[in-house]
């Protein structure tokens, strides 16, 4: 797209997304991810009922008095997301497509992030990482983020989030609320998932067309697979046919909740035609509580 559309889109997606993170969100977002880290801040003389287990020992043998090491709780946090662009994120069978979407998802996460004084850092991938973009704070930052959301085009065409998953690992090493938003469509991922775990918050966001979970009944239809190509007809008059793919469909998606259920990381689902924000704001209210 040219320039001009492109700013178009990005304002008027700033103007939705903006609005529903400062009046809908903004408290929800502080309230479930407020700082649950602790960093150093000073020392100070022990005082009875202490817990010994904070004591510097290196200025208590200076001093030959104890001293203790104070610590406050993180404010500033680092927001990251992990962000699907693989050929099948632009599927929609309605007004609005997946990578619309995850575009919306990820610009109201950024706007409640730079409320809460957040860095916010994307990494943009397919089969391969397509582009990062390092945690800053500010509102030309998100929009950045908006701009190239709408404009990327990925270089490769298939879904690995193993591969995304490693990276992150290998380059954030700071605790931060990490969003993989994702339709998941994706070989095994567990064993990076469960690394990145043990360091950072993890929330998925499962982003899916109501069409990849029920085909209607219209008769024969060419379907392809944006990933790899691949072209067929299907006869989705056909009941059989019908009540497998569902099945499938509901397999892999379980299969997937359950690994981020066993390992303890967050599992939120977003269809194209529903609304995100209430979703959005029974999951922030769920982990405040």
């Amino acid at each position: 797209m040219d320039a001009q559309e492109l700013l178009k889109k990005v304002r008027r997606i700033e103007i939705k997304t903006k609005g529903i993170s400062k009046h809908l969100l903004s408290g929800e977002y502080h309230s479930a991810f407020k700082g649950k880290g602790m960093s150093f801040s000073e020392v100070r003389a022990y005082q009875f009922g202490d817990d010994v287990r904070n004591i510097d020992w290196n200025v208590t043998a200076r001093t030959n008095d104890p001293f203790v090491k104070v610590f406050e709780e993180e404010r500033e946090l680092t927001v990251m997301l992990m962000i699907d662009i693989s050929a099948s994120s632009f599927f929609g069978s309605g007004a609005q497509n997946k990578r619309a979407l995850i575009t919306e998802l990820a610009a109201v996460l950024s706007f409640s992030a730079i409320q809460n004084n957040d860095k916010v850092g994307v990494i943009f991938f397919s089969s391969q990482i397509e582009r990062f973009i390092p945690p800053k704070k500010g509102k030309q930052h998100i929009l950045m983020i908006i701009r190239e959301l709408l404009n990327i085009q990925p270089v490769h065409k298939g879904t690995n989030i193993a591969v995304a998953l490693e990276y992150f690992n290998n380059l954030v090493k700071k605790r931060s609320i990490s969003f993989l938003i994702s339709d998941f469509i994706a070989e095994s991922f567990e064993t990076p998932l469960r690394i990145a775990k043990k360091r950072h918050d993890v929330i998925g966001i499962h982003v899916y067309d109501k069409l990849e979970e029920k085909i209607p009944a219209v008769g024969l239809l060419p379907i392809r697979d944006p990933e790899s190509g691949k072209k067929l007809w299907i006869d989705t008059n056909d009941k059989a046919f019908s009540q497998k793919y569902q099945a499938l469909f509901k397999d892999r998606i379980e299969q997937t909740r359950q690994i981020f259920t066993k390992i303890g990381a967050s599992w939120i689902d977003v269809q194209t035609e529903e609304s995100y924000i209430k979703t959005l704001l029974e999951f922030f209210k769920k982990r405040a509580s």
